[in-house]
């Protein structure tokens, strides 16, 4: 397995793997498989992304093929500026329990440990992902706060749990 810096040209294996994982997930991620198939240009969209200065999304490889992704997005603004968000955290179902979640959270937070200023890394996970929690916490990620009924998909309401890590 490896884990590198996914550039522009990476985009149409992450939106794929995006797109699967929207599909087969949905209460895991704040945006919808439907509206995403609703971008008039995916992948020209997602390359702009990943061109973002600001935008650190890594991409675990095997055999030439994208089998999990993360994303660290730094706060652009100047009195946030010290803050960074952990996005879109995703392993194909079929590599889970390999440690390549942990692999690419940790290489995330390396890299954010380089960046000047920053001190404070967050992400959102659905309370009920326990698998995704406890690897959180074990990386040193706390919770603090819970955002009750914060999305609603299939009929039923999700909680969120808010967590960071000071650097």
């Amino acid at each position: 397995m490896e884990i590198i810096r996914l550039a522009p040209s990476h985009a149409k294996q992450y939106w794929q793997l995006r797109m699967k994982a929207l599909k087969e997930h949905p209460e895991a991620f704040l945006t919808s498989y439907e509206e995403s198939l609703q971008q008039s240009r995916p992948i020209e969209q997602t390359a702009e992304r990943l061109s973002n200065e600001n935008n650190y999304t890594f991409g675990a490889f095997e055999n030439g093929e994208l089998i999990g992704m993360v994303t660290l997005l730094r706060e652009s603004r100047k009195k946030i500026r010290h803050r960074a968000n952990i996005y879109a955290m995703y392993v194909n179902d079929s590599n889970q329990g390999r440690g390549i979640g942990k692999a690419l959270l940790q290489e995330a937070i390396a890299v954010a440990k380089t960046l000047p200023e920053l001190k404070k890394i967050n992400l959102a996970v659905v309370s009920g992902n326990h698998q995704a929690k406890k690897l959180y916490e074990t990386l040193g990620f706390s919770v603090y706060g819970v955002e009750k009924f914060a999305l609603f998909v299939e009929g039923r309401y999700y909680d969120e749990e808010f967590m960071s890590l000071l650097l």
